[in-house]
């Protein structure tokens, strides 16, 4: 079986990388999600907005491969701007919470110059183990 793509239903093309990829051990890596909809699309142009939207992406993706919120084992947050992330941590607490409830993995924060589409505001990687994928 080897590695099997994880794309959630309904969801615009991945053209060029993946979204998940699932190991035949359970480990599922999930590719950095920024805050977008599943076409593609931002509706929202705030850091909370967009947070919430990327947790929502990865959610869905555990889910796509059979698992749930409380298999996701790291985070891998990428901000833009440090200071944006920090005014808000009250904020990021009940969006964090509101889609993920309080399963809290491993996880690293990172602030980097730029992110690839330019709407982006953060970017989050995830990596999960799914107990019977």
């Amino acid at each position: 079986m080897g590695l099997r793509t994880i794309h959630p239903e309904g969801w615009a093309p991945a053209l060029g990388y993946a979204n998940g990829m699932l190991s035949e051990d359970g480990t599922l890596h999930i590719g950095g999600q920024i805050g977008w909809n599943e076409q593609k699309v931002f509706e929202s142009h705030d850091f909370i907005g967009q947070m919430t939207q990327v947790l929502q992406n990865i959610k869905a993706i555990v889910e796509a491969a059979g698992g749930q919120v409380d298999d996701l084992a790291r985070l891998t947050w990428f901000v833009k701007s440090k200071a944006d992330y920090m005014a808000h941590q009250e904020e990021i607490g009940a969006a964090y919470r509101l889609v993920m409830g309080r399963h809290f993995p491993a996880m690293s924060l990172v602030v980097v110059a730029d992110l690839l589409e330019d709407e982006a505001l953060l970017e989050i990687e995830a990596t999960a183990h799914i107990a019977h994928p």
